[in-house]
């Protein structure tokens, strides 16, 4: 008879909300060349999130030996560098995905990675970031077959995941996975006990639509989620889809899902196609939220939204625009570690 290990679910263990406290936060350095137009300009705007966000809370960041020079002169002495031949600097995917138990236990869920379905090379090195960071951190490790990434899942830390239907059931992932199967996974590894899914963006096809440029959990039972009031954005079908999908959902524990509306930046910021516009790509601290700024009008909007979810903790705005480049945000390239 096979024997088959306990899940993290199994042994009461979950993914804490990220609007929950932090014991610190995790990043990994610029080092893709291939991925920055201007990587001295885009390492400058990574050390301004990693400042924005020790002002809240302790911050290690992973760093390629040949770069730790470089990284030390703008990151200065109070960010934690730790060595590590990495490949790229999307902590939020290639990181763990920490968990507690009722006690207080730490462990982390680590699920393959393929650099968002092949789409980069080489990728072995990120690929063993997670156990590295996880194991750093004195967590137990639990390991997945499931490619997958953080930004593609949001979770309530009360048993409900969010995630995309255009992003891990590619077949740049999963192949010979059913939609059903990931969805046990995904409850197994993170200690969930809801999936609602939405269709995502088959459009974008850096990340093939994950959802933490789309719509995130901000507290029990309400999702900030980009909004689709704009006629002439050619996206507008695709974000009233996943609005529509949300609509009538509960949570796990059976509360009607409340949504809050977001706007997208301008089109006028964007530098090529691969440019994150999405103001709900930020990263909830210790006390504040870090939030990208990207001098366009809608970034006062943006911010009074923020406040008005979180009118207890200081918003704090970051010039991304040498970060959205390469196809994320703060979000993207953050990773809590919780208390």
């Amino acid at each position: 008879m096979l024997h088959t290990p306990p899940t993290p679910h199994d042994l009461g263990y979950r993914m804490p909300a990220e609007f929950t406290p932090h014991a610190r936060s995790w990043m990994m350095w610029p080092c893709r060349k291939t991925v920055w137009p201007d990587m001295e300009a885009t390492r400058t705007a990574y050390a301004a999130v990693a400042h924005a966000i020790r002002d809240f809370e302790p911050l290690s960041m992973l760093v390629h030996p040949r770069d730790r020079a470089g990284a030390q002169d703008l990151l200065g002495s109070d960010i934690d560098l730790i060595d590590l031949p990495i490949d790229d600097s999307w902590a939020r995917d290639a990181g763990p995905n920490f968990l507690l138990d009722a006690d207080g236990a730490k462990a982390a869920a680590v699920f393959r990675f393929n650099a968002w379905g092949q789409k980069y090379h080489p990728y072995d090195g990120d690929a063993a970031a997670g156990r590295f960071i996880a194991d750093a951190a004195g967590a137990r490790v639990f390991s997945s077959r499931l490619t997958a990434e953080g930004g593609g899942f949001s979770v309530d830390g009360e048993g409900t995941i969010l995630t995309t239907q255009s992003c891990f059931p590619n077949a740049n992932r999963n192949p010979d996975w059913t939609r059903q199967e990931i969805e046990a996974e995904l409850k197994s590894m993170l200690g969930g006990d809801t999936v609602i899914w939405l269709p995502g963006n088959v459009d974008e096809t850096e990340t093939d639509g994950h959802v933490d440029g789309i719509a995130v959990f901000v507290a029990p039972g309400v999702v900030l989620i980009e909004g689709a009031d704009d006629p002439s954005d050619p996206w507008r079908a695709i974000k009233q889809a996943n609005i529509d999908a949300l609509a009538g959902a509960t949570d796990a524990r059976g509360r009607p899902i409340r949504l809050v509306k977001m706007p997208e930046a301008d089109e006028s910021c964007a530098i090529g196609d691969r440019f994150c516009r999405s103001y709900v790509n930020a990263y909830l601290c210790n006390g504040g939220v870090i939030m990208p700024r990207y001098g366009t009008a809608t970034d006062q909007e943006a911010r009074e939204i923020y406040q008005d979810l979180f009118p207890d903790v200081r918003v704090v705005m970051v010039d991304i625009n040498d970060i959205a480049v390469g196809g994320g945000g703060i979000h993207c390239i953050t990773q809590q570690e919780p208390a």
